[in-house]
């Protein structure tokens, strides 16, 4: 016999619409350092719908989609760079890769399903929010003194680490692996590299497992359209912001998306103090 909780989310679907929109939000906010995931869980709940309110599962699969149609275009955005990290790939780049692949793999398979259920929350992103902004300011100030050549395994394991923090909603992939890099003193246009360059198989290598499972697992009858129109929107405006990417990349202060993180965290802060703000977590979720 299900749940009262489990009866409540049953009621409520995804609308097409709706991940459509989601879609459209993830791609820019995967290229920004700003938290894809932070804005999934933030904006909805800012705007009053009932994403949170829906079954758990088929929100994890339905992010799955959201990830899977970033990565596609990113492997298409970033093709020469790809091809170009395959070709020069040796013994130690690809140790390298591995370690910064390590800590991320390691945190995300035995602690996947504690960081979805207790920090995915309003409260927990806003902090996410918060933290990564005063790291992200932090690190600005660091010196600039190191290329990506100079890359070596006390490198890629703290960007691994910067990578497995990021697996808490509202910290950012790229703004740890940025302010990660920048903190080891490379310059702000090789920590872009380097930051792509240690997220991609992080992001290729979840969203297939993830995939698998979610092929295992089967799509809950009516869900195919909405998940359709997410993974499609995100896939599209991934390909529609690469324009981004050299904005990051060039010689610019991470300041300004510091600044933009602080003012949603805010945000997010000044509704969950308000009487009666609309969230309520459910057990078990």
């Amino acid at each position: 016999m299900r749940s009262r909780s489990s009866v409540v989310r049953a009621q409520h679907t995804l609308a097409p619409s709706r991940a459509f929109a989601l879609g459209a939000l993830h791609g820019p906010a995967e290229l920004l350092p700003v938290s894809s995931s932070g804005h999934i869980t933030a904006i909805p709940w800012l705007l009053g719908w009932d994403y949170g309110e829906l079954d758990e599962e088929l929100r994890k699969s339905f992010e799955v989609a959201l990830h899977a149609g970033t990565a596609a275009a990113l492997l298409i955005t970033l093709r020469d760079e790809v091809n170009e990290a395959v070709r020069g790939l040796n013994g130690r780049r690809a140790a390298l890769i591995a370690l910064s692949f390590a800590p991320p793999a390691i945190v995300g398979y035995g602690l996947e399903r504690a960081i979805e259920r207790h920090l995915g929350t309003p409260p927990t992103v806003a902090a996410g929010l918060l933290a990564g902004a005063v790291v992200m300011a932090f690190a600005d100030r660091a010196p600039q003194t190191r290329s990506h050549d100079d890359a070596g395994a006390r490198d890629a394991f703290w960007l691994g680490v910067a990578q497995a923090c990021a697996l808490i909603p509202g910290v950012s992939r790229n703004g740890a692996t940025l302010a990660a890099a920048r903190l080891l003193h490379f310059t702000r246009k090789d920590a872009n590299r380097l930051s792509r360059h240690a997220a991609l198989p992080v992001i290729a290598g979840a969203t297939l497992l993830k995939g698998i499972r979610l092929r295992r697992r089967g799509l809950e009858p009516g869900t195919g359209a909405a998940f359709a129109a997410g993974a499609s929107a995100s896939f599209a405006s991934t390909l529609l912001s690469t324009w981004l990417i050299p904005q990051v990349e060039r010689d610019r202060s991470l300041l300004p998306y510091a600044a933009y993180r602080i003012a949603l965290a805010s945000v997010m802060i000044w509704r969950l103090t308000r009487p009666k703000s609309g969230y309520t977590r459910h057990p078990g979720s």
